[in-house]
């Protein structure tokens, strides 16, 4: 993710997690070792949007929604890709063969917040930033003849900071990461995860 996104991330995740909406661009600056300037220009459209009020030195999350939904439509999650193979195995047992240290994201990360997933689904996509492909195949027990075939397995790039929030990704970043994906079930994912995130932004927010 790009600096600006991990700023968003972190408004959001607060404002669902704690309720905490107001801060200053000094105190973000010092939390995430940034530059006034990235923290400036994180806020620039969300600002104009509405998303976000300033006032004085201070600002707030305005507009939980907005800032949502204009995150996911910035999002470039091809970009994050650092691998991907296609593994013979159903999704359950390619869950199970994931390196310890992974950060599950997606689909994956719906069903273990949710126990049950918004539909059925059939690639598996985990932030991580261990890319030994011969270990990879030699875990995920990868043919040689089927590396090449569509890919049905992902390891984004894992950002500073993610294994703090567990081994799954939060709330918000699930929503926006699925928003990128062109999967036909990704509608259904993404319709459920709307109410789920409505209910507790209203509540915290309100």
């Amino acid at each position: 993710m790009l600096k600006i996104e991990t700023i968003w991330h972190h408004l959001l995740n607060e404002a669902l997690e704690k309720g905490q909406t107001s801060y200053t661009q000094q105190d973000l600056a010092r939390k995430f070792g940034y530059s006034i300037s990235t923290i400036h220009h994180a806020l620039v459209i969300p600002t104009e949007l509405g998303a976000i009020k300033k006032s004085g030195k201070s600002f707030a999350l305005a507009d939980f929604q907005k800032l949502l939904y204009y995150w996911a439509g910035s999002r470039r999650l091809e970009k994050d890709i650092i691998f991907s193979c296609y593994v013979d195995k159903d999704v359950r047992q390619i869950e199970s063969l994931v390196y310890p240290e992974s950060v599950f994201a997606c689909y994956s990360a719906y069903r273990m917040r949710y126990t049950e997933p918004a539909g059925d689904y059939s690639k598996v996509y985990i932030y991580s930033n261990d890319i030994d492909k011969q270990k990879i195949y030699r875990r995920m027990e990868v043919d040689l003849e089927d590396r090449e075939k569509n890919p049905n397995f992902y390891i984004l790039k894992k950002t500073a900071g993610m294994d703090d929030f567990g081994k799954i990704t939060t709330l918000p970043q699930t929503f926006v990461d699925i928003w990128n994906l062109p999967d036909w079930y990704s509608g259904e994912f993404i319709s459920q995860l709307k109410e789920k995130i409505r209910g507790i932004s209203t509540a915290l927010l309100s």
